[in-house]
């Protein structure tokens, strides 16, 4: 299998959809390296819940200045990376508005980083996949839509950097699957009329095309957008 023996790094996956990956990929055979941050009960739990015996925990708050480097190291080899740690608020609120600097931090300057540190392995056939958002595949304005289009841009640009060495990455950007933190009980009764297909994305809908992109070995540079058709909106 091919999944068997990889070692996969993913950033923020105590839980939702970043532990519907560690479950899929361990499920499969992988080696998984979970990060989570003020999450480490359920990372645990969620660790000892797994098939096989070698996965591991890493807590770092990747907001803070080199604890991305931190990571990396005490990870060992990465075969695969998916950069899926991310913070939201409500679009509008105070939090939202005060968030500019952790935004960029969190979602453009960490990935980036570890992408960095990825590469400098050297390892032919490995890949690496950042979790983004279905906004970035239309205009948009604000703190969390740029720091989101700014890693965007930076997966084609080190797609065609990385080819020489036969490293892939690639990018999912999903639409509305989970109800937001601050609204755990949501419908999303306004958001699901507008999609196409009027209804949320299957939390295995979006871990299967992970999986697609981390197997097939001739797609790089590609942005997936798994969001029930959200981004044709703007079209």
């Amino acid at each position: 299998m091919f999944f068997t023996g990889k070692r996969i790094l993913i950033t923020g996956s105590a839980r939702r959809c970043g532990a519907a990956l560690v479950r899929r990929f361990a499920g499969m055979g992988a080696t998984m390296l979970i990060h989570c941050c003020n999450s480490r009960a359920e990372a645990e739990a969620l660790c000892a819940s797994l098939p096989g015996g070698c996965h591991e925990v890493f807590t770092a708050d990747l907001l803070q200045a080199g604890a991305a480097a931190k990571l990396f190291s005490a990870c060992g080899r990465v075969d695969v990376l998916i950069n899926n740690a991310s913070i939201f608020f409500r679009p509008g609120s105070p939090e939202d508005l005060a968030a500019e600097e952790n935004y960029m931090r969190l979602h453009y300057h960490a990935p980036l980083e570890l992408l960095q540190l990825f590469a400098a392995q050297q390892l032919p056939g490995s890949c690496a996949v950042n979790i983004l958002d279905q906004a970035v595949l239309s205009p948009g304005s604000g703190a969390y839509y740029t720091s989101r289009k700014m890693l965007a841009d930076a997966t084609l640009q080190l797609a065609k950097a990385w080819g020489n060495f036969d490293i892939r990455i690639n990018a999912v950007a999903p639409g509305p699957m989970l109800p937001p933190s601050w609204a755990p009980d949501s419908k999303m009764a306004k958001t699901l009329p507008t999609l196409a297909l009027r209804r949320p994305v299957a939390v295995e809908d979006f871990t299967s095309a992970v999986e697609f992109l981390i197997t097939n070995n001739s797609v790089t540079g590609a942005i997936v957008p798994v969001d029930c058709g959200q981004h044709l909106q703007m079209r």
